[in-house]
């Protein structure tokens, strides 16, 4: 607090005006074991500027860069080759400064940028609409749960094991509130999906069924039965696709009968950046068009004819529809929409099956080295960039054992699912177009000596 203005006299009355009766009353929520007793211990109460940015230089020193070693981390962010030309643009005045278009006729560019991204991640996912972008994929996630809610008045969405722990953390937390019922599981170690299963759950009070496209374990299945049994239990099919770039080679959700799909689009565009911002995609059927969050841009024609876009729909809080809204989404993560659109342009049709093919053949390659190891069992029998192993030992160990020798081998799913002992052993490996033949066998060569 001590860069802040306000007095001691302008804090209590703060506080008083809100009802509070200290400032530790304004952290309630945040459990007692996750707040701070004092200062962070070993950090100096102050430091020069030029000492500051000396210490952290040497800690940035200690990070092992992503470009800069074999590298095979995935779950559901991806490294892909980005053009220089992305960056070059997105940079441009014009779309570096832009905001949300609240004067949409004095907008143009930026009304045009997002319909040509609606109608191309219409188009990938395979659906009649899509939207502006969402936050991100989980958050889009979470938006899609409660729109089948409005759509179908129940509350009770069943979220297949094989989504994203993280998609599930924020449907779970995010619940709490609404009091939507969230069934889910961990996933085991096996090659089949649990989709089966989920359709013989479906029941009179579920709103959805919640599915990723390919799974967190990278595995893949047709779900085309599951959407019949929804429709048959009038409940909504979400498909999750956290790598976009698989859609360039599979058939695409909506095309199975998937009611919504979602997903993120950090793989086309964006680069892993830290974790963030990324961009969330959002689509649907048309029928369900006016319960869609966000913001839809359309194309007209003005009074003299011209060809023109304006904002078609827009039903968030902040507009006219105020607590009727769909979300409470101001905003969105639009440079990385703009990103996504221009990276998608500079591909193609046939560049983005191009790119797909390469990355499923490179996948092949590296799934086929590492069956080869002692002790190493590829978990699935269908995948496309991304694939499930399992170790002899602790995969936690082998991951940091391999990063001391300079090689990113992947995520261990106990980070994933640290209260799973049974997935400790499993590794989830991602290989994208920026891996070589030598990265993987440095891969393979640095695993038969962790695991001899």
């Amino acid at each position: 607090m001590r860069y802040l203005p306000q007095t001691d006299h302008d804090r209590q009355a703060m506080l008083a005006r809100i009802g509070a009766s200290s400032i530790d009353d304004l952290f309630a929520d945040v459990p007692e074991a996750a707040r701070l007793d004092g200062p962070i211990h070993d950090l100096p109460m102050h430091a020069g500027e030029m000492a500051v940015e000396r210490h952290m230089a040497r800690l940035a020193a200690r990070n092992l860069a992503a470009g800069s070693a074999p590298f095979f981390l995935g779950a559901g962010a991806y490294r892909h080759h980005v053009p220089a030309s992305v960056d070059h643009l997105i940079q441009r005045g014009e779309f570096l400064t832009a905001y949300t278009p609240y004067q949409p006729e004095i907008a143009q560019g930026t009304l045009q940028v997002l319909f040509e991204f609606q109608t191309q991640v219409a188009r990938l996912l395979g659906t009649d609409v899509a939207n502006a972008s969402m936050y991100d994929g989980s958050t889009a996630c979470w938006e899609a749960i409660t729109m089948a809610r409005r759509v179908t008045r129940r509350a009770k969405a069943l979220i297949s094991s094989g989504v994203h722990p993280h998609y599930v953390s924020v449907a779970k937390t995010m619940a709490r509130f609404t009091k939507d019922r969230i069934v889910h599981r961990a996933p085991g170690l096996t090659a089949e999906t649990d989709w089966v299963e989920l359709a013989d759950q479906i029941d009179a009070d579920t709103n959805c069924v919640v599915v990723q496209y390919p799974d967190i374990l990278g595995r893949l299945d047709d779900m085309t039965s599951l959407a019949a049994k929804c429709a048959e239990h009038k409940a909504l099919l979400i498909a999750v696709v956290t790598e976009p770039v698989a859609l360039g080679a599979l058939r695409s959700p909506g095309e199975m009968g998937a009611d919504i799909v979602v997903g993120e689009g950090q793989s086309i565009g964006v680069g892993l950046q830290f974790g963030g911002p990324y961009v969330g995609l959002f689509a649907c059927k048309q029928k369900y068009v006016r319960q869609m969050p966000g913001r839809l841009c359309g194309e007209t024609v003005d009074a003299d004819g011209k060809r023109g876009f304006v904002l078609t729909l827009s039903t968030r809080e902040q507009h006219i529809r105020r607590e009727k809204a769909t979300s409470n989404i101001c905003t969105n993560s639009g440079l990385c929409a703009l990103a996504f659109s221009i990276h998608m342009t500079l591909l193609g049709e046939k560049g983005i099956r191009q790119l797909a093919a390469i990355n499923h053949e490179k996948a092949i390659a590296a799934a086929i080295r590492l069956g080869k190891i002692d002790g190493v069992r590829v978990v699935n029998e269908s995948f496309f960039n991304e694939f499930a192993i399992e170790l002899p030992i602790d995969s936690r160990d082998v991951v940091r054992d391999l990063a001391e020798q300079g090689v990113l081998a992947g995520v261990s799913l106990s980070r994933l699912y640290a209260d799973e002992p049974d997935l400790s052993k499993g590794l989830l490996v991602a290989v994208t177009e920026t891996v070589d033949d030598e990265d993987i066998e440095a891969l393979a060569v640095a695993l038969e000596g962790a695991l001899a």
